[in-house]
């Protein structure tokens, strides 16, 4: 019995696939007997046997227009049979007249584009291949940072340094332990700020070869780009002997450094220092006078000094106006104040004199390295308070205190005296600072970061004024942006 009513329930449904199949079946009978031609019917009968309409459809049809009509109606489709002399072809292009109004078009430049480094995207408003208009829209790498920061100890948060801007990660590890050693009170080993120094002119190395490689490649340039990114690996090389890691180092740390100098290093780094600037001459030789670079660079992107001022510009981009504002002269932290170095500036305020400025100030990065490996002291790496720093392995398998001290120190941290400090240093990129707020506790209340990218992207609209549509590709390239320092 429920066999039986399954079936009759079945049997509807095999029945009107049926009428659907025999639908189909007249349908196409009907288009093979009229060939491609549409059959125009009325309420009477065929087209052309009184009263038809011109535009009445065939129930066996999906759409029927008359074949010898000139004109089609909006919204249909163009028969086949209708001949290019019949068809009158698409309308023509109004003619401005004296009230009429070009408005600028709008585009979407990235995030896929390569030059937008796969997170960025800017609204350009373009007349012809003039820039209007550029506003930028940021935020497509933004993971939370600050917040983040809230929730871990201070020893916790320091790694969120190295993924800001992953091209300065020791510099981004210095000024967040320098705001916690300035919170704590507490001052680190003569050693700690040289290594600290040393490394973070070797840092500034690995970014702006990074910088000037990829700008030249954006530009249309590869020789440079691997010339570069050789000597980089070889600064890569001296983060891993030093701490384990290539990039993300977490070496620098509240106290003083992870470890200390393993032997040979320095040696090394001697060697390299000498023969680094017979490659940037290289450079120099295919770069600095080609008359390619020279259009794509000179008066591109040009900004005077007093909108650098007002738009919180720093580094390069700052120096390149004319302003001689370098935190490292201007108030010195570490070991900064007994090295000899010169800081360069620009006069034009374009693309190509932030150019020569990272050039010179690789440079002048080397005769800092050479200092500090000349004038290495002895002693400590970090504070000798267990509290803050941890004790050495020696001490935890022969001493229970040591062990104990450890054991606090990473599962719980160490507390922070309430108050708050804006502790800022002169990074590769311009003015990296870190505003910190401490309640007593062993995690920040609040930690904000004071990006320079996130400024030099701000005022793209401005390095962008009289700019072309290729020159975006320029500007994007000297402003040396990483999207994890400025979406956070």
């Amino acid at each position: 019995m429920a066999l039986r009513n399954l079936l009759g329930a079945v049997r509807p449904g095999l029945l009107a696939g049926q009428r659907v199949g025999l639908l189909a079946r007249q349908r196409a009978g009907a288009i093979a007997a009229g060939g491609l031609s549409r059959r125009l019917v009325s309420s009477k009968g065929v087209a052309g046997e009184g009263g038809a309409s011109a535009y009445e459809t065939d129930p066996l049809e999906t759409f029927c227009p008359a074949v010898d009509k000139k004109h089609v109606p909006p919204g249909w489709a163009t028969p086949l049979t209708i001949s290019p002399d019949k068809w009158p072809g698409p309308d023509p292009e109004p003619t401005p007249t004296e009230g009429t109004v070009i408005k600028p078009y709008t585009i979407n430049f990235g995030p896929q584009h390569p030059a937008a480094h796969g997170v960025l995207r800017l609204i350009l408003e373009l007349s012809g291949e003039s820039v209007v208009h550029a506003d930028p829209h940021v935020g497509l790498l933004h993971r939370g940072t600050e917040k983040l920061i809230e929730y871990r100890t201070y020893l916790q948060a320091l790694p969120y340094m190295d993924r800001l801007d992953y091209c300065s990660m020791m510099t981004n590890e210095e000024v967040y332990s320098m705001a916690v050693e300035k919170l704590l009170n507490i001052d680190v080993p003569l050693r700690a700020k040289y290594i600290r120094v040393l490394f973070g002119e070797i840092t500034r190395i690995i970014n702006h070869t990074m910088a000037i490689g990829t700008h030249v490649m954006d530009v249309g340039g590869l020789t440079p780009f691997l010339y570069l990114f050789e000597e980089r690996e070889r600064c890569m090389e001296f983060y891993e002997r030093v701490c384990g890691a290539r990039m993300h180092s977490a070496y620098v740390r509240p106290g003083g450094v992870a470890q200390d100098i393993p032997r040979g290093l320095l040696q090394d780094i001697y060697e390299w220092a000498n023969q680094y600037p017979d490659r940037l001459d290289e450079v120099e030789e295919m770069v600095t006078g080609n008359r390619i670079w020279l259009a794509r660079t000179v008066d591109v992107g040009t900004i005077t000094r007093q909108e650098a001022l007002d738009w919180g510009i720093t580094g390069p981009m700052l120096r390149s106006t004319g302003v001689r504002y370098d935190i490292r002269k201007s108030a010195p932290y570490e070991v900064y104040d007994r090295m000899e170095f010169d800081v360069p500036i620009g006069t034009k305020g374009d693309v190509f004199d932030r150019y020569l400025i990272r050039m010179e100030e690789m440079r002048q990065s080397i005769r800092i390295i050479k200092q500090c490996l000349d004038q290495m002291p002895e002693g400590p790496h970090k504070v000798d308070d267990w509290k803050v720093s941890p004790p050495p392995r020696d001490a935890m398998k022969q001493n229970m205190e040591a062990l104990i001290h450890h054991f606090k120190l990473f599962s719980e941290g160490f507390n922070v005296p309430a108050g708050e400090t804006y502790t800022a240093i002169e990074a590769p990129k311009g003015e990296m600072g870190i505003f910190m707020v401490a309640d007593g506790s062993t995690r920040p209340y609040k930690c904000h970061i004071r990006a320079p990218g996130y400024y030099h992207l701000g005022a793209i609209n401005i390095f962008l004024k009289n700019a072309l549509l290729a020159d975006v590709v320029a500007v994007i390239g000297t402003m040396d942006l990483v999207f994890g320092e400025v979406d956070r």
